[in-house]
């Protein structure tokens, strides 16, 4: 026991160091490369290099979204941004999804591996009922969550860490809750030079669908809940 415990501790242990390096490696760097201003200078020699060396920019482009969204970094606009105007619509949104759903789960797992008993407990009576919601219609509530632009990203991917909710539902519902918004910034992507700021890219029209199709998600919950009352 005390050996299965040991190594446990030194499993979570690694994989905190793991994320606390790329985080801080992440900090180190001069940020302004994750700029809208500094894409939009270096956009030709981007752009070449992506036309000269296209596979290894489509494996490079996957690897960098994948690992930025893993580490909850703040760039996932940015990037989908410039992988639209590099790839096009259809190939970005392809990257973006695949791999912003890859990275997602990557940080879902070792959430709930570090602390995601630990927080049920501490959180009480608040946890357990977010946690049978879950149980029971988590594929709705997470792309309802998905689906709302007001909600932070990387707190959607931390939720589900403290609840039973099945691996195989949570990648289904990220991976379709993601594809509206990145559809639309990746097509934006393709005028990126007409572009002044990321906080201009959801129009109100735009924010009001996204929203309608995340209350859209939770009519099966309201109606499983109704069904539930009548019998």
């Amino acid at each position: 026991m005390t050996v299965a415990l040991d190594a446990r501790r030194a499993s979570r242990l690694a994989i905190l160091a793991v994320f606390g390096l790329a985080i801080a490696a992440y900090l180190a760097l001069d940020r302004e490369y994750f700029t809208l201003d500094a894409i939009k200078h270096n956009r030709d020699v981007l752009l070449a290099f992506t036309q000269a060396h296209y596979g290894p920019a489509l494996v490079l482009a996957f690897a960098v979204y994948a690992t930025a969204t893993a580490l909850s970094l703040p760039t996932g606009t940015v990037l989908s941004l410039t992988l639209g105007f590099l790839f096009g619509r259809w190939i970005a949104t392809a990257i973006v999804v695949s791999a912003g759903t890859l990275g997602a789960t990557i940080l879902f797992l070792a959430a709930r591996y570090l602390f995601g008993a630990a927080a049920r407990r501490r959180l009480g009576d608040w946890a357990e009922r977010v946690n049978e919601g879950f149980t029971r219609d988590g594929f709705y509530w997470l792309l309802f969550l998905r689906l709302m632009p007001p909600f932070p990203y990387f707190l959607v991917n931390l939720i589900p860490a403290i609840t039973d909710i099945r691996v195989r539902t949570y990648v289904a519902a990220t991976l379709i809750g993601i594809l509206p918004s990145t559809l639309i910034v990746t097509n934006l992507g393709q005028a990126l030079g007409s572009i002044e700021s990321t906080h201009d890219l959801f129009e109100p029209r735009v924010f009001f669908a996204l929203s309608l199709l995340g209350l859209l998600a939770l009519v099966p919950v309201l109606f499983h809940h109704l069904r539930s009352k009548r019998g």
